[in-house]
């Protein structure tokens, strides 16, 4: 018995197929090979064809049952995750009528500074938890203003996971906690965000079916399955956006519980048992997985866009042609910490809703043309990634979520040596390291949404925690002496 999970990415789609008996791996692939294509037609823009979403999971779904050689019938369940408020619009024949609006486009900032503005902040706060900000329901609102021949064709919207969900079942629907993700959950009400919805003039019709998040949420239909090589019926029973998703499988479920990513983007993400905003609306607050009406589980999530899109741009622009990223590690772990004075703002990717939706565009400071080299400017990449982990984390704790103990993959930028020690020098938290994913935790969560496990202890009673970093507390001064620096040259930019 088997299961199958999808993580729908901006860089790749992955699929992992998991045994359901010993909790283990069995095949995983991704594609493309090489990063996927993000369109700008303008700065701050990006877009991509959900079409291509669906053709690099056929091809990872090939791969993995060629490399396993299980028989698609024993594929039980479907789980997806996938890249987090983007604005994906089909017509009545299910028909895509654009581009994908996806995560890092930052179009649609005014829209939603006007509505948070209009509306009133204590209205959208303590109704949606955030601003509307560039969320999804903002993104549509530019659809509606400057596309208004494609927004009349308009039959649903959803997000990535919910038009993979789509294309294997024919049916479209959703769940509360994608709702809440595009600004469209009332959680003082327990139901669609009408008022944001009026305000804007969406019509409740665009919205599809609210399905749970564990769940059977439709059956593969036979075209999808000749398409893949899956069995026609097989269940879809999970579904989250990538970051609850990535709790999910480190097995952050409770309140107070962490896990962190750092990816093209980087998060923190803090499981709240209670209702809370930040006056601010510096971080964002979602459904988590486990949210119900009766029980409260939110997931507080900083996310800083600027994270591995800087380490790979410093590897493609400044480090030496050719290099690997662990010989980069190596190069960077020659400078000292706090880099001897560079500091380098990771801001280059869109607006950061940490910076109160500023652009302020990535910089590099303090540069001595006499004493740095590329070494000092390598490692001080990795150290600006973490310094602003580190600026939202301090937002989280005044919400009263303390940050003691990171969960995280070992994987993306918790490869490297530095950025880990400096997270846990900087921050005082012990770092945990498991074997997991995106992909594999999605098959597990489609686990628990099929019955076939009880709950989550059971789901992922096999994780394995790979390695331990626990602070330096011999380090601790210059770390904290270098985020200090780094904070005020942010704090000047922002100014400024």
């Amino acid at each position: 018995m088997f299961l199958l999970g999808y993580d729908i990415g901006s860089s790749s789609v992955k699929a992992s197929l998991v045994n359901a008996e010993t909790g283990r791996c069995v095949a995983s692939a991704f594609y493309p090979k090489t990063e996927a294509k993000i369109t700008a037609v303008n700065p701050g823009w990006a877009e991509q064809d959900p079409e291509s979403w669906w053709e690099n999971a056929k091809l990872a779904t090939h791969a993995i049952l060629a490399e396993s050689g299980v028989n698609a019938a024993e594929v039980k369940a479907i789980g997806i995750s996938y890249q987090m408020h983007g604005l994906v619009c089909v017509d009545k024949q299910q028909q895509v009528l654009r581009p994908a609006i996806i995560w890092c486009d930052s179009r649609a900032v005014p829209y939603g500074e006007r509505a948070f503005e209009e509306i009133g902040e204590e209205q959208c706060l303590s109704h949606l938890l955030n601003s509307p900000g560039n969320f999804t329901a903002s993104k549509l609102a530019w659809v509606k203003e400057n596309e208004p021949d494609i927004y009349e064709r308009i039959d649903k919207i959803m997000l990535p996971g919910d038009y993979i969900a789509m294309k294997l079942s024919g049916e479209v629907c959703t769940t509360v906690s994608g709702l809440s993700e595009g600004m469209f959950w009332d959680f003082k009400n327990c139901r669609l965000a009408d008022f944001l919805m009026g305000y804007y003039g969406f019509d409740t019709s665009l919205i599809a079916t609210i399905r749970p998040t564990f769940a059977e949420q439709g059956r593969v239909q036979a075209s999808a399955a000749a398409e893949l090589g899956l069995k026609e019926g097989t269940p879809i029973t999970y579904r989250a956006g990538d970051q609850p998703n990535n709790a999910l499988s480190l097995n952050v479920f409770n309140p107070g519980e962490i896990a962190s990513t750092a990816g093209t983007s980087g998060v923190v993400y803090g499981v709240n048992g209670e209702v809370n905003y930040d006056p601010q609306s510096r971080v964002n607050t979602f459904a988590h997985v486990n949210h119900t009406a009766a029980h409260t589980r939110l997931g507080v999530l900083l996310c800083i866009n600027g994270t591995g899109i800087l380490n790979s741009w410093i590897r493609r622009n400044i480090a030496p042609e050719g290099i690997s990223y662990n010989e980069m590690n190596v190069l960077a772990s020659k400078a000292p910490i706090g880099s001897a004075g560079i500091s380098i703002l990771p801001f280059g990717n869109g607006a950061e809703r940490m910076l109160c939706n500023q652009e302020i565009g990535c910089s590099i400071r303090g540069v001595d043309f006499n004493t740095h080299g590329k070494h000092h400017l390598i490692r001080a990449a990795q150290e600006g990634i973490v310094f602003s982990f580190k600026y939202g984390i301090d937002i989280m704790e005044q919400m009263g979520i303390p940050v003691k103990k990171i969960h995280a993959g070992h994987a993306n930028m918790f490869l490297s040596p530095i950025f880990r020690d400096t997270l846990a020098g900087v921050t005082g938290a012990t770092i945990e390291l498991y074997d997991t994913d995106g992909a594999v935790g999605a098959a597990k969560g489609a686990g628990i949404g099929a019955g076939i496990y009880k709950d989550n202890g059971e789901a992922f009673a096999t994780l394995e925690k790979l390695d331990v970093i626990e602070p330096n507390m011999a380090q601790r001064q210059a770390y904290a002496d270098a985020y200090g620096r780094w904070k005020h040259r942010l704090e000047k930019s922002m100014r400024n």
